[in-house]
């Protein structure tokens, strides 16, 4: 399955997070990270729920410290990272540099001080996008073999 994703990552208190690259100080509050995944949407997020991998990406380096509250995965054969991070930046403050690397949007991670779930579902209901809230690995997996079952794809 393809598409895009949201996170929801609570962050308790401020705290450097060194990438491979880079270092970021971010502030204690709710991040939302906007990813895709245009290979295997379930396995990408259920990769983020994991506590145990090779880091890779910087969003691999936050969640190290960072509690992943909820995903939002969002079925999609058209690229919606960049119009997602845009819609999110509308209402977030932006971590520029994180995680933006193969879009023209200067960050895909956004700081609230308060849960954004209403606000996510709000974009999303606004887009006319169908998604799915998952809380763990597994149930990002079985989301997909949901899909697979109703497509007919193996």
């Amino acid at each position: 399955m393809r598409g895009a994703y949201f996170l929801v990552i609570h962050l308790p208190d401020g705290r450097k997070i060194a990438t491979k690259g880079r270092l970021f100080f971010l502030q204690g509050g709710y991040y939302v990270y906007v990813g895709s995944a245009m290979n295997s949407l379930e396995k990408r997020v259920a990769r983020h729920f994991r506590r145990d991998k090779k880091l890779h990406w910087h969003i691999d380096f936050l969640l190290k410290d960072a509690k992943l509250l909820r995903a939002y995965m969002i079925p999609s054969e058209e690229r919606l990272e960049e119009k997602l991070s845009v819609e999110v930046s509308r209402h977030g403050e932006p971590v520029e540099g994180f995680g933006a690397g193969d879009v023209r949007v200067k960050a895909n991670l956004y700081r609230f001080d308060e849960e954004p779930d209403a606000l996510l579902t709000g974009i999303l209901k606004g887009l006319g996008l169908k998604w799915k809230r998952v809380k763990s690995e597994r149930e990002a997996i079985e989301f997909g073999e949901e899909n697979e079952a109703q497509t007919g794809e193996n």
